[in-house]
């Protein structure tokens, strides 16, 4: 039986185990200058939730097997780090999870990923979320985001509802 909740303080190496693994898809295929490994580590996960991240778990059979974090900025909310564990990827995990969070926001949603990621583009896309614009782009991500000018560079922002002009 799956279940879709808030993610525990405890689990957090479990947390980090889906990100580092399902992002090894990025390796090769982001710039390399914005690529690391850990992709994301103990550190940069309690940052963070400090900074008010709330991590929500896709778990069945007692497993967690995804994770999508929900961070409120301003006016909008924030998708961040979505990742299912590989191999069970493609089989609606991360569409629940994201059709969880959306139900449980009236706020605009907002997600950033790597231009070169067209899997999480199309991904957002089919589940309603339409690419900013360039220009748009930058203003979103320097107003919503702490992010380097490189990863702004690097960047697409996709937004449900769409954004006619900021």
């Amino acid at each position: 039986m799956s279940n879709i909740r808030p993610c525990r303080d405890d689990e957090r190496a479990a947390i980090l185990a889906i990100v580092n693994a399902a992002a090894q898809a990025y390796r090769g295929v982001i710039p390399a200058d914005r690529w690391h490994e850990p992709y994301m580590g103990a550190d940069e996960l309690a940052r963070e939730i400090a900074a008010g991240v709330a991590f929500w778990g896709y778990e069945e059979d007692g497993a967690l097997l995804g994770v999508m974090g929900l961070q409120a900025v301003r006016d909008v909310d924030l998708i961040r780090h979505a990742y299912v564990r590989p191999g069970i990827q493609r089989r609606g995990i991360g569409g629940a999870l994201l059709a969880e969070l959306r139900r449980l926001s009236a706020r605009r949603m907002l997600v950033g990923t790597w231009t070169a990621a067209d899997w999480a583009i199309r991904f957002y896309m089919r589940h309603g979320f339409a690419l900013a614009s360039p220009a748009q782009k930058t203003v979103l991500l320097k107003t919503y985001w702490s992010i380097p000018d490189r990863q702004i560079e690097t960047s697409v922002v996709l937004a449900n509802p769409p954004i006619d002009e900021l």
